[in-house]
């Protein structure tokens, strides 16, 4: 998908390549076939089709940037040569110019992700684009605190993270112009069809399944 000269591939489950002026950003790269170098790469937490050190190793170069929670920092201090930024939630950063916002991720009433490890989701300001990548989360209270939002990629896979319904009820509270579903139908207990996502979004939200 293109916008505005953004390019955005989702590469399966919460895995994202976006492409802006130059710049390629990874979200969370796990099992991806593309080795592009990335210029950033945001990791949301530390489980392991999140923070897979495997693929990082993969598309990291010398000087690129990773954004991590502390709990990720182990693994990817052992890549050489790139810069490494520790983040927590409800924090602004400038990274290569790019402003990004992280924003709290974890589940309600489920146990796989505590609130306490501090875990996050990222809105990246790109072209006067707010884009927003939810991480592994449920529809948190936070989410109200979201405003112009572009497009938001949200998990609907349910076991983890939100369902269907759950992930609807968070667009509707974000009002995002445009919904990427995400994190379905690649690991054990993420099975979901995005169609059902649809039908249950205020009219004025696009969604894109890409």
């Amino acid at each position: 998908m293109i916008i505005d000269n953004i390019s955005i591939e989702w590469l399966g489950h919460a895995s994202f390549k976006i492409k802006t002026d130059g710049s390629t950003i990874y979200i969370d790269p796990f099992d991806i076939k593309s080795e592009e170098k990335a210029d950033i790469i945001l990791i949301t937490h530390g489980h392991y089709d999140h923070c897979s050190i495997n693929d990082i190793r993969k598309i990291a170069r010398e000087g690129t940037v990773i954004a991590a929670p502390p709990d990720c920092l182990s693994k990817v201090s052992s890549i050489n040569k790139v810069k490494i930024i520790p983040v927590e939630p409800n924090k602004s950063y400038d990274i290569n110019s790019l402003k990004i916002e992280t924003v709290p991720a974890y589940n309600i009433n489920k146990k796989f992700h505590p609130k306490e490890n501090d875990w996050v989701g990222y809105v990246l300001n790109i072209q006067n684009k707010r884009i927003y990548h939810a991480g592994d989360t449920d529809a948190v209270p936070e989410m109200m605190h979201l405003q112009n939002i572009d497009i938001a990629m949200l998990p609907i896979g349910g076991t983890y993270t939100m369902d269907i319904k759950e992930a609807a009820k968070a667009a509707n509270m974000i009002k995002p112009k445009i919904l990427i579903p995400m994190h379905y139908n690649k690991i054990q207990g993420t099975e979901a069809e995005p169609e059902e996502l649809k039908q249950n979004l205020m009219p004025n939200i696009r969604m894109e399944t890409l």
